[in-house]
């Protein structure tokens, strides 16, 4: 009973130490998936309480439930660092296209600039 409980409590731990790092807009999905490992862990306690003959069940029962508490933690840290990824991928598009504009615009300047110098040296002569 007392790896029981200290498995669980270790469960909580991971959980709550892999939601900390995440990104703010995923504070919900992160929430979630502690509630879910809490939750997960209720019933867990349930079934251990209620299995007394079958202690390795329960048992059994436990670690299922923290393997898919750590799935979930896994799975919305993998969503966590995708959108991360996806909006970098997506400011660096933006940059490189204000990027491309802004050497156009320079450029079309420029061309305006030497045509004008090359107007008034024509009407210089």
């Amino acid at each position: 009973m007392k790896k029981l409980l200290l498995s669980i409590a270790m469960l909580l731990a991971l959980s709550i130490s892999l939601s900390s790092c995440r990104d703010e807009n995923k504070a919900d999905s992160a929430e979630e998936t502690a509630e879910n490992a809490v939750n997960e862990t209720e019933v867990a306690m349930k079934d251990a309480g209620e299995a007394t003959e079958g202690a390795s069940e329960a048992v059994e029962n436990a670690a299922d439930a923290t393997g898919e508490a750590v799935e979930g933690a896994v799975d919305a840290t993998g969503e966590a660092i995708e959108t991360a990824v996806d909006a970098t991928g997506e400011a660096i598009e933006t940059a490189v296209d204000a990027t491309g504009e802004a050497i156009e615009t320079a450029a079309d300047a420029t061309v305006e600039v030497a045509e004008d110098a090359a107007d008034k040296v024509k009407g210089d002569e």
